[in-house]
């Protein structure tokens, strides 16, 4: 369980300094923009190497016990989760309405499996994701009102469709192989 929480510490410790403008900007002119963002690179995926391995390991402690047809909860809400994601990098329609596709996501991501499991590991990981994710979209909207509203990207229905599709394509290849391969545990269970 250790390795997990330093995991979850590193990396969602390094999401939160991005939000500490000062600090940020004083390394970026110190260091430069390009060995920054390695920087940031390197020690996000260190931690979510960390956060992979630390639940892998950590022992089956179970807190509460998830009905049966919680099991399906991940498997319908992920498909939202994967299109909102793919839309965060388009100039889509969904991008604009949901105006932070991508901790929509996260957000979305962390409800879904805090359901369907009930074991002290899953509740750790899950439910840091979900705390940072609105705490994280709670700090946007309030910077938004201080600085006002950042400019929308134009949005497309191309962008739409395209979100659509490799939110669906990426839906279907994580459920079906990249799951089991990475988390060890297959998302389609029946």
């Amino acid at each position: 369980m250790a390795i997990l929480i330093l995991g979850l510490a590193i990396f969602l410790g390094g999401h939160l300094f991005t939000r500490a403008q000062g600090r940020r900007a004083a390394l970026v002119a110190r260091f430069g923009d390009g060995p920054y963002k390695v920087a940031y690179s390197v020690v996000s995926a260190i931690g979510l190497l960390l956060i992979v391995l630390g639940w892998r390991a950590a022992p089956f402690i179970e807190v509460w016990s998830p009905p049966a047809w919680t099991r399906h909860v991940p498997v319908t809400l992920m498909w939202p989760a994967f299109i909102l994601l793919a839309s965060a990098c388009l100039p889509s329609h969904i991008r604009a309405k949901a105006r932070h596709p991508m901790l929509a996501a996260v957000k979305l991501w962390a409800t879904a499996h805090l359901v369907a499991n009930g074991d002290l590991a899953s509740i750790v990981l899950f439910g840091s994701f979900l705390a940072w994710g609105v705490a994280a979209r709670i700090g946007l909207k309030r910077q938004e009102r201080r600085e006002g509203r950042a400019p929308q990207p134009a949005a497309s229905w191309r962008g739409d469709v395209l979100a659509v599709v490799i939110g669906t394509v990426a839906y279907a290849l994580f459920g079906a192989y990249l799951h089991q391969l990475l988390i060890g545990v297959p998302a389609f269970r029946m």
